[in-house]
């Protein structure tokens, strides 16, 4: 080891432990003559692969990361991994010339003017975020320029469930730290269990669920290019009811709760999927052969994947239209071979041309369906708006609606710019739908089979809701869709009130009433969950926009959509300034006068935005918005300010890495992740704010510090 290498061990080893929070495993250069400091972006993370398996409640997590020196000169340093409270290492391999070399655990200690003086002299705030319980560290030999180093990690940790929920976090923040995005990042998180697993996900990261039996689950995250900026978060629970419910709360002192309730069938039950009837309503106007006819051609290949994967008991029709309207069955018919493959002809044949009467080929199929006690689902794919028969919006979503006697639930699918967007909204949202749109540069019939494959399987259908025992309320979605085998609903909320409650969810299986209760708890305070407030915002945001796109804008409704985005840090077409340059695209509006926008990119990518916060289920990713210790910072004009900040309100100023600093540190060493956000920070302490910076108190007396503690 080279010469002063030693306290910047020591300052790893034993520092750590002081403040609560994680990161990933990282390698620290080493100072020495060719690196008069040790700045920590001069090695690359080349990818990050994590493996999870839980067995029970024992989670047994593998780690294989890659670093590559993208320097000119060899570097020497520590690599440093901070373990989660009351993991244990079960193995570590560092690869030099083939070789293993061994690594070194070192428990929580207090070494606080180690850490305090190297945070002097390095100047990186960032310093503050990579902190843990406990510290594993090994030695890492000369790494020479432009080679690579692998090490491999394996711990094990036992989940401790909270209301029958279980909850595994990963290190998984290296933004800080490498000096290029990441090539590869994933985790793969493998779920067995005794009992069927219930819901599973994750507030922080798109997963992608998969399940096999009912005792067990696969959630995989993978990302490529990417700097990840927030730990990697699962809840998972374990059920042996019919439909288990999972429930998560947060709730600060003195405030209305927020919950957030899963609800899951088993992946895999005796009792086969409800039968049901499905009637698909496929464009075939002129506008679907343009380009080669690629969106026929894939609309096509949709419409097979559906009707060869429909469930023998089921029922389904096909109607094409143009300027006309044509039955490729005879109304609805069962599943059999002999129809399937009669549907599979008709389908082949179809081709493009004429103009597009979307009324009444909407009106034919609400026609085929009755009032049964079986899922009803009608898919509306279209390119374009109406030009043929009635082509007034209105009009079309009025009698479309009063005509589906059946209850049926309306999907819409929009195929590239051309689409009446506004249209396609209205009648899913009134028809209890949603919408997918598939822009020009994505593949229709990839879109369309994926939206099947979530639907194909009903397990309730009518869903209505009642919790008793504690005041529920501002729900999202306002309305439950049907429960699907294989998929879960999310529901948003608020609650007054505290203690024990029962939720009940009531449903239709076929003509079967069925009811299933929960017990539950709603807590007086809960500091977990940080991400409830925000998500939930993100939802009632949408779906207050969806009240100005389909009823127009009033000024209450703005000003409440102000607030709710600036308080969470939220980009709407209200908030501009929450979205940069950078990220305004067409498929993401950043001007309130694109809500009024029917067609077009701007339409579709209202819409589509729209509807991401009416479904949001991670919160929205953005490099200006930070959620900190359940609190939102802004950075604004350089400063990282609390979203609850008002301009102007007076501030007790304290420059950055002055003594007065260190002792606010000292003093509340809760607010470390939040001096981590950078060297200006506006933030609020007990009932007074701070402003970190470049003026301000150099030296704190007992009389600020007292203002502090009120």
């Amino acid at each position: 080891m080279r010469k002063g290498a030693l306290p910047f061990v020591l300052f790893l080893s034993l520092v750590l432990p002081v403040l609560p929070g994680l990161a990933d495993g990282i390698i620290i250069p080493i100072p020495g003559p060719e690196i008069p400091s040790a700045p920590l972006r001069w090695l690359t993370i080349v990818y990050h692969h994590v493996t999870v398996t839980i067995q029970d409640g024992v989670a047994t997590t593998k780690v294989d990361q890659a670093f590559r020196n993208e320097t000119r000169f060899p570097i020497e340093g520590t690599y440093v991994f901070p373990l989660p409270p009351g993991a244990v290492i079960q193995g570590f391999t560092l690869w030099v010339d083939g070789e293993p070399v061994a690594g070194e655990l070192h428990p929580a200690d207090e070494a606080r003017e180690i850490y305090l003086s190297y945070l002097r002299q390095n100047r990186d705030p960032a310093l503050l975020e990579y902190i843990g319980e406990g510290a594993f560290r090994a030695q890492v030999f000369p790494i020479d320029p432009g080679e690579t180093r692998r090490i491999a990690l394996e711990y094990v940790e036992l989940l401790s469930p909270e209301g029958g929920v279980f909850g595994y976090r990963y290190p998984l923040a290296p933004e800080r730290f490498s000096a290029q995005p990441l090539e590869e990042v994933s985790v793969t998180v493998v779920i067995e269990g005794t009992r069927p697993v219930g819901s599973v996900y994750s507030p922080t990261h798109t997963v992608a669920v998969t399940r096999g039996a009912p005792t067990s689950a696969q959630a995989l995250y993978a990302e490529k290019n990417v700097l990840p900026d927030r730990d990697f978060l699962l809840y998972y629970a374990l059920t042996g009811e019919a439909v288990g419910a999972s429930l998560l709360t947060h709730r600060s002192p003195g405030e209305d709760g927020w919950f957030l309730l899963l609800l899951s069938p088993p992946a895999v039950r005796d009792e086969a999927p409800l039968p049901k009837d499905v009637v698909l309503v496929i464009d075939r106007s002129g506008s679907m052969g343009w380009d080669g006819g690629e969106k026929m051609v894939q609309a096509r290949e949709a419409a097979a994947f559906i009707v060869r994967h429909l469930g023998p008991a089921d029922r389904f029709g096909v109607i094409a239209f143009d300027s006309s309207v044509s039955d490729l069955t005879p109304g609805l018919v069962p599943a059999t071979g002999e129809n399937v493959a009669n549907a599979l002809r008709a389908i082949a044949a179809l081709v493009a041309s004429g103009g597009t009467n979307i009324h009444e080929s909407l009106l034919r199929a609400m026609g085929w369906l009755e009032p049964a006690d079986r899922p009803q689902y009608v898919l509306f794919l279209t390119d374009g708006e109406a030009t043929s028969s009635v082509t007034d919006t209105d009009r079309i979503v009025r009698e479309v609606t009063a005509a589906n006697k059946a209850q049926a639930r309306l999907f819409t699918f929009g195929v590239g710019y051309d689409v009446n967007a506004h249209l396609l909204d209205l009648l899913a949202e009134n028809n209890q739908g949603a919408t997918t749109y598939v822009k020009p540069d994505e593949n229709l019939e990839a879109a369309l089979s994926s939206f099947y494959t979530k639907i194909a399987k009903p397990a309730l259908s009518h869903l209505g809701l009642a919790v008793d025992g504690v005041t529920v309320g501002e729900t999202f979605p306002v309305r439950l869709p049907d429960l699907f085998y294989g998929s879960q609903i999310v529901l948003f909320g608020r609650y007054a009130g505290a203690g024990p409650a029962v939720v009940t969810l009531t449903g239709r299986r076929g003509a079967d009433e069925v009811k299933f209760a929960f017990e539950v708890k709603f807590p007086a305070e809960e500091p977990g969950a940080e991400f409830l407030p925000r998500l939930w915002a993100a939802r009632k945001i949408g779906h207050l926009l969806n009240i100005i796109r389909f009823e127009g804008e009033t000024e209450e409704i703005k000003n409440e959509i102000i607030a709710l985005a600036t308080k969470y840090g939220i980009a709407t077409p209200y908030t501009s300034f929450l979205v940069r340059e950078e990220e305004r695209t067409a498929a993401y509006y950043a001007d309130p006068l694109a809500m009024m926008v029917r067609t077009g990119p701007a339409a579709v990518g209202t819409a589509q935005a729209t509807q991401a916060l009416t479904e949001a289920e991670t919160v929205q990713r953005a490099d200006h918005v930070r959620e900190v210790s359940g609190r939102v910072f802004l950075l604004l004009d350089g400063v990282w300010q609390e979203s609850t900040y008002e301009k102007n309100t007076p501030t007790v100023a304290i420059v950055y890495l002055s003594e007065a600093y260190f002792h606010l540190l000292d003093e509340f060493p809760e607010i470390g992740p939040i001096l981590a956000l950078g060297e200006v920070v506006i933030f609020k302490l007990g009932q007074v704010w701070v402003q970190i910076g470049e003026e301000g108190l150099t030296e704190l007396t007992p009389e600020v510090l007292e203002t502090f503690r009120r």
